[in-house]
């Protein structure tokens, strides 16, 4: 299977200005499933009633949108929820019939009353699961979907990638989404190609990344300030190479 190619470096709500991880920690936080990937459907977790749960019977023989989150970010991954939730909204399709969303936390630290603030109410209902684990469950989770995450102990923060994946009924990994950059459309054939079984076509990684953004100050570290003023300056090329084109062309359409 082939991965999604989308690289984006976008920040989140990390304390101090800082990064507390270091350059090539940081290249190794992605979501990069391998060829037919599969999440393990017997691995048990608990829903935020206090219930065991075990992933196979969050899917519920449906396609489903297992979406991981750090229930203590509030900064990304609680806009990230926000825009998953609006998208499988226009998508025309039913939870609980059509699919099941599983959003899972990937902090062991979590408890209920954490997941319950983070979600606010936006999810709920038949075809929903919210779940709590340990931290072995959540090791085996977050790898069979190739999912990389780190601590950041000095600035108490988990770096991770604003991203999920969909998955077919038996658990195999259909495609990868961006949780920021995602359409109705896109989110709606991904959930279709799930029910009929399909492995999407992927190509590269997703790297977008929950981490070195600090809310006090408003400013960003380093490594990702470089990397949006490179974006920016390559977009403003873009911008003058196509308005010089335009300008060479409606100089050659006049007569003389």
């Amino acid at each position: 299977m082939k991965l999604l190619a989308l690289v984006f470096l976008l920040t989140t709500w990390s304390s101090a200005a800082l990064a507390g991880l270091t350059e090539q920690q940081l290249g190794e936080l992605a979501l990069a499933p391998a060829p037919r990937a599969q999440v393990p459907m017997e691995l048990g977790f608990k829903d935020i009633e206090g219930n065991s749960r075990s992933i196979g019977e969050a899917v519920g023989g449906r396609p489903a949108l297992l979406l991981p989150v750090d229930f203590a970010c509030s900064q990304i991954c609680g806009p990230a929820l926000t825009i998953v939730t609006g998208a499988l909204q226009e998508t025309g399709l039913t939870a609980g019939r059509d699919y099941s969303l599983v959003v899972f936390g990937i902090d062991p630290r979590d408890d209920a009353i954490a997941a319950r603030r983070f979600i606010a109410g936006q999810v709920s209902g038949p075809g929903v699961s919210v779940l709590i684990g340990n931290e072995a469950a959540i090791g085996q989770l977050t790898r069979s979907i190739g999912y990389h995450f780190q601590t950041d102990g000095q600035n108490d923060a988990i770096a991770h990638p604003a991203a999920f994946v969909t998955l077919t009924r038996d658990g195999h990994v259909s495609r990868a989404f961006s949780s920021l950059g995602l359409q109705p459309f896109d989110l709606r054939l991904g959930l279709l190609e799930a029910g009929r079984g399909t492995i999407g076509g992927l190509a590269g990684r997703i790297a977008l990344l929950c981490y070195g953004f600090d809310a006090v100050h408003g400013v960003y570290s380093a490594q990702v300030g470089f990397a949006l003023k490179l974006g920016c300056a390559v977009t403003l090329v873009f911008l003058v190479a196509a308005i010089a084109m335009m300008c060479r062309r409606s100089g050659s359409g006049v007569a003389p």
